[in-house]
This record gives C-alpha cells, sequence and structure tokens, in this order.
C-alpha cells in the first residue's frame, strides 16, 4: 500500500483554512505586546508629535494629520509583516505547513486578514485620538479615513510579504524600506502637492499605489460625501493590495537558504 504526501494546493482557496492560519496569526499577534504596542502606540504617539509640531497652523495641521492617518499603518504593517513572514521561513513553519493541503495563496491571504483586522484597530484608534483628542477637521466622516487607512495598512501588508522572500535575515527586510516605502512617502503629496511636482516625478507618483492612497484621503479631508476620485484612488490600492498577494505567492520560499 502506497502512502502520498500532501502537497500545497494551488489556485484554489480554501475558507477553512484561512481562516484556521488567521487565527494562529491574530494569536502570535495578542501574545507579541511589543509588536502591538508598536501597532497601536507608535501612530499615536507620532501623530502627537505632527499636532505640536503644527500648533497654531490649524489648516496645515489638519492637512498634514488627515495624510499621517493613511501613512503611518503602511509603513508600519510593511515592517511588521515582513519581518513576521521571515519569522515563518526560518523557524521552519512554512516546511511544515506545505507538508498539509495549505497552499501559499490560502497562508498569504490569512495573513493580510490577520493584519487587516489589527490594522483596523490602528487606524479606528488612531482615526478617534486625532478627531477627539487632536482637533482634526475634515468635510468628509472619520468611518472613509478609516476604511483609507486600512487599505494602505492592506498595502504594507502586501508589499511586505512580497518582500519578504528576497530578504534572508530581518536586516534585510528593514534595509527593504528606503527601496520601497520611503520614495512613495516622499511622492505621496505630503511634502509637495503632485501637482506642483517636475513632471517626470509627478508620472513616477502616479504608478505608487501610496499615492493614491493619499489623494482619496485628502478627497475626504475636502468634500463632505464620497467622491468619484475618492473611489478611484481607493480602488488602486485595493487592486495593488491583491496584485502584491499573488506576487507574493509566486516568490513564496518555504526556507531560508
Amino acid at each position: 500500500m502506497s502512502t502520498r504526501q500532501s502537497t500545497p494546493r494551488g489556485g484554489v482557496l480554501s475558507p477553512r483554512l484561512m481562516g484556521g492560519t488567521t487565527l494562529r496569526v491574530l494569536g502570535q499577534l495578542r501574545h507579541d505586546r511589543r509588536s502591538m504596542g508598536l501597532l497601536i502606540g507608535a501612530p499615536l504617539l507620532l501623530l502627537t508629535l505632527v499636532y505640536f509640531m503644527f500648533d497654531g497652523n490649524d489648516m496645515l495641521r489638519d492637512r498634514v494629520l488627515l495624510i499621517m492617518l493613511g501613512i503611518f499603518p503602511f509603513l508600519l504593517m510593511f515592517l511588521v509583516t515582513s519581518i513576521a513572514m521571515l519569522r515563518e521561513r526560518t523557524s521552519g513553519t512554512l516546511e511544515r505547513l506545505f507538508t498539509t493541503p495549505m497552499g501559499k495563496l490560502d497562508l498569504l491571504f490569512a495573513y493580510g486578514l490577520a493584519f487587516g483586522l489589527a490594522a483596523t484597530v490602528q487606524a479606528s484608534v488612531a482615526t478617534t485620538v486625532a478627531y477627539w483628542l487632536l482637533g482634526l477637521e475634515t468635510e468628509g466622516g472619520g468611518f472613509f479615513v478609516v476604511l483609507i487607512a486600512v487599505g494602505n495598512a492592506l498595502l504594507g501588508v502586501g508589499l511586505g510579504l512580497l518582500c519578504s522572500a528576497f530578504a534572508r535575515t530581518e536586516f534585510q527586510a528593514v534595509q527593504f524600506l528606503p527601496i520601497v516605502v520611503l520614495p512613495q512617502i516622499l511622492l505621496s503629496g505630503l511634502f509637495v502637492p503632485r501637482p506642483a511636482m517636475a513632471g517626470w516625478l509627478e508620472g513616477l507618483s502616479n504608478v505608487m499605489p501610496l499615492a493614491h492612497g493619499v489623494e482619496a484621503l485628502q478627497e475626504v479631508g475636502m468634500h463632505a460625501s464620497a467622491t468619484a476620485d475618492m473611489w478611484r484612488g481607493f480602488g488602486v490600492v485595493v487592486g495593488c493590495v491583491l496584485l502584491a498577494l499573488t506576487l507574493a505567492a509566486g516568490t513564496l520560499r518555504r526556507r531560508t537558504e
């Protein structure tokens, strides 16, 4: 009688396997107090710093606070996710998981779901603090701010999972920050409005998904109801999240050599 070893499935997502992995990742996050402190506490401290930096200039303060509500989740989720996935490889967890029927897409979308839930908590807390304690004022409601911030966080998750496949150590994972994350922040419109950039820089910013997420947030700041430009920017971010997760599935390795 022959035995057959389970191999990773391809192409078809399993809700049961995704749900189990999502719960496992959430459990790990809950017991990792440093990571949770980073995800929840760091944005609050940085938003407070921004508030006092622009104290006395309410218009500029509100503009920067609003943009930062989208940038901080992206930055922190990229950092935490890339390191978390690298640890899964170096510890041999992926090798064990892939002896089960779990496929790569199951694993990566489960990570996206788990960190998406964490991002929802993070964005909700940060947005509440920004509106109620730091005096942020926008024409649109806070619901859309949270929605777009979660989308930006998932973008960080997707890119973090993709970049982690090319790193062998945690230090190498962090080195992707100046390559992947910082250019997007610099060209997002935080320092210079995108239409005021040199033509080639504006063109470069147009292909960077974070810039579209920031544009969506700015639409919330200027309009009382959701606009077509806001949904377009949010749609670009969501599309890039799905693309990043799919590409990450194609580059994911079981272990680090």
